[in-house]
């Protein structure tokens, strides 16, 4: 079964990094710039983080997923979002990662603070396990 890759930003303090390296697949990191100038080719899932702490004109979508997201294949081909945030953030945490699963109309698979907690990181493995099925389980019907 094909598992679907992890696309993910992650600021110079390196918590997405860190929480993605711990989900045991693929991660393709967006602050590379090949990886931010590809195009997918299949289901993929992006994990972000969100920045804004409350000032209305400070933008939360990191440049590198906006870049990623411009292509419409890549924005095509996502399948879902796992946000990273900081509750001391308030009404703004996970903004960056909502906003983009509304815009999208994809689904929020999972949402984090910071780095995440061994049980985040086990619930979250656990969610793309049933993503991954849920895709395979889709392929066959289709191609039935």
């Amino acid at each position: 079964m094909r598992e679907t890759p992890i696309y993910f930003y992650s600021s110079a303090s390196g918590l997405v990094r860190r929480f993605a390296g711990h989900l045991k697949r693929e991660v393709r990191d967006l602050s590379d710039h090949d990886v931010r100038n590809s195009v997918t080719d299949g289901p993929w899932v992006l994990l972000t983080p969100s920045y804004k702490a409350g000032n209305g004109d400070n933008d939360t979508l990191p440049k590198a997923v906006l870049k990623f997201l411009a292509s419409a294949q890549n924005r095509r081909q996502m399948v879902g979002v796992i946000g990273s945030g900081n509750r001391n953030f308030g009404e703004h945490y996970q903004a960056a990662a909502r906003q983009i699963a509304a815009r999208s109309g994809r689904p929020m698979l999972f949402e984090f603070e910071l780095s995440g907690t061994q049980e985040d990181v086990a619930r979250c493995r656990e969610i793309l396990e049933e993503l991954d099925q849920q895709l395979e389980e889709r392929h066959h019907r289709q191609r039935a």
